[in-house]
């Protein structure tokens, strides 16, 4: 259900379980952690879904079993934010609940005009894992973080590309391509040179 193709300096992780919206188990966190964490000589590394549906975050009867709060969930989103390349979320569709760390942590988020994002943790009665609000609150502010995560708002692509939660829109059918394009330029450099502008950037 996870899937890791490593073509040269570009690593591409992909969430293929279409049937259940891409939602999580904790095997398939572990696994892509364990992916991240490997992934530290990768110049650009992308994170990609299946369907129409990006990741609908847990698996509904383990999150009742208490992965929503595991520990799994901040493994997996610190693994992504200390990658030295460029991290790309290519979001095919809607990004809910805990997927929003895997796909916060990234460098870049690239979404589908049908694509929607919330966070029903208020609704749910869980605590979000902590780096989470963190990274929301430093991208769209902390007004429209509370919007998400206490309000338990819907948002749709145009408004989140407004808000900064993600960066660009583009045609489903250019998505893939898209990624390419953002990814030259890493994949052409040094990868001293690729670590040594990202660590000059201050993390999102």
């Amino acid at each position: 259900m996870i899937h890791c193709e490593v073509t040269g300096d570009l690593w591409r992780i992909t969430i293929d379980r279409r049937d259940k919206a891409g939602a999580l188990t904790r095997d398939m966190l572990v696994e892509l952690a364990e992916i991240a964490e490997r992934a530290t000589d990768a110049k650009v590394v992308v994170f990609a879904g299946t369907g129409s549906v990006f990741s609908a975050g847990a698996d509904l009867e383990e999150a009742r079993a208490g992965l929503a709060v595991d520990p799994v969930w901040e493994r997996l989103s610190s693994a992504i934010a200390a990658l030295p390349g460029l991290t790309i979320a290519a979001l095919n569709g809607t990004v809910a609940g805990g997927a929003f760390g895997l796909v916060l942590a990234c460098d870049l988020r690239i979404a589908v005009p049908k694509a929607k994002f919330f966070y029903p943790v208020m609704k749910l009665g869980f605590l979000p894992q902590p780096s989470d609000p963190v990274r929301m609150a430093t991208l769209i502010g902390p007004s429209r973080a509370k919007m998400i995560l206490m309000a338990g708002q819907k948002v749709l692509a145009d408004e989140a590309l407004q808000w900064g939660l993600i960066d660009r829109i583009v045609p489903e059918s250019e998505l893939d391509a898209h990624v390419v394009t953002l990814s030259q330029d890493a994949l052409g450099a040094e990868h001293r040179h690729v670590k040594g502008i990202k660590g000059l950037i201050p993390a999102g």
